[in-house]
């Protein structure tokens, strides 16, 4: 392995163990060097305590070793992750700050572990098995609560200096915008996420209730939740479309900016607000094109959506273990 950077391994057969931890579940599944889930696990996120989590993930792995002999084992979390792919510097919704998680872990389960950034896992599970196979060039943009993302320049997985890159979800796009989490304001996630889906369908309950009829089904304005807003769109309601096409011009938008800097041969598009696929992403396409610098003089990179859904940070955690 190359510091900062990670290669396709050359023909391991080795079974690995991936694991997906989020705030409401750990996941986990024993995976081949096809991609392959061949079997899976999960727990409920025991609650935020480090100790806690840790046992929770112990527990699976041990679940699964019972039935099959693997020789590593990757974990992806939300957080960032030290460049070593050993410590979880910061993960906002686990309360991990500075924990030594791969040492902890491999004491705990006596094999070789690794530990990343799940957008980063769910990336690379696109490059190697998914939507993203065949281009070298990848740009992967996870759309859920927030926005995340994993990069793969030239066949590698870019993680930056410190091992925390990617994180294009703070870009800021409108200065003096909405604030964020992170302490800055008009950071891309505040406008293309679905936090901001949810946001906008809200406005419209409580200005036209009338209106969002279709999206409340009955409920008060404060209820609503993104499945809401995308099933409303796919039955085409006109508020809901509404939403999902100005959550995915600004996507369209941060994705230009980003092919300014990085020039990828392909987008692709995940996490849960993807689910409602082309009306997001027909909208981000069009004003990606529309923002490009230098359209109609240069190559255009496609924008698809994600194939291997929620198994995506498992399967990348897992190969990545291999390496």
């Amino acid at each position: 392995m190359t510091t900062g950077s990670a290669t396709v391994p050359a023909g391991d057969g080795d079974l690995a163990i991936g694991v997906d931890v989020g705030g409401t579940k750990v996941a986990a599944g024993v995976v081949d060097a096809q991609g392959t889930v061949l079997a899976s696990a999960r727990r409920p996120t025991p609650s935020h305590d480090p100790a806690e989590v840790a046992d929770a993930i112990a527990a699976l792995v041990a679940e699964l070793r019972q039935r099959f002999t693997v020789h590593a084992v990757g974990v992806g979390a939300a957080g960032w992750i030290d460049n070593d792919r050993s410590t979880v510097l910061f993960a906002p919704n686990l309360a991990w700050r500075d924990e030594p998680l791969r040492d902890v872990l491999a004491s705990r389960v006596g094999l070789p572990v690794v530990v990343e950034n799940d957008a980063n896992a769910m990336a690379w599970a696109e490059y190697r098995f998914g939507a993203g196979r065949g281009h070298n060039d990848l740009v992967c943009v996870t759309v859920g609560t927030g926005i995340g993302g994993g990069i793969v320049l030239d066949g590698r997985l870019h993680r930056g200096a410190f091992g925390i890159g990617a994180e294009m979800g703070h870009m800021q796009i409108v200065p003096d915008g909405y604030g964020c989490g992170c302490g800055n304001n008009g950071c891309w996630e505040q406008y293309a996420s679905g936090r901001a889906l949810v946001r906008a369908a809200r406005a419209i309950a409580v200005e036209s209730p009338e209106a969002a009829l279709r999206m409340l089904r009955g409920r008060p304005a404060d209820e609503l939740s993104g499945p809401d807003v995308t099933a409303a769109a796919q039955d085409g309601d006109p508020a809901a479309l509404a939403c999902l096409e100005d959550v995915g011009g600004w996507l369209g938008q941060g994705l230009a900016s980003l092919a300014a800097i990085l020039d990828p041969g392909r987008f692709v598009v995940g996490g849960g607000v993807s689910d409602a696929g082309e009306l997001l992403v027909g909208p981000a396409r069009a004003r990606f094109r529309a923002s490009l610098s230098g359209r109609g003089h240069r190559p255009e990179a496609d924008v698809v959506v994600a194939t291997l859904g929620s198994a995506a940070g498992i399967v990348g955690a897992a190969d990545l273990a291999r390496l």
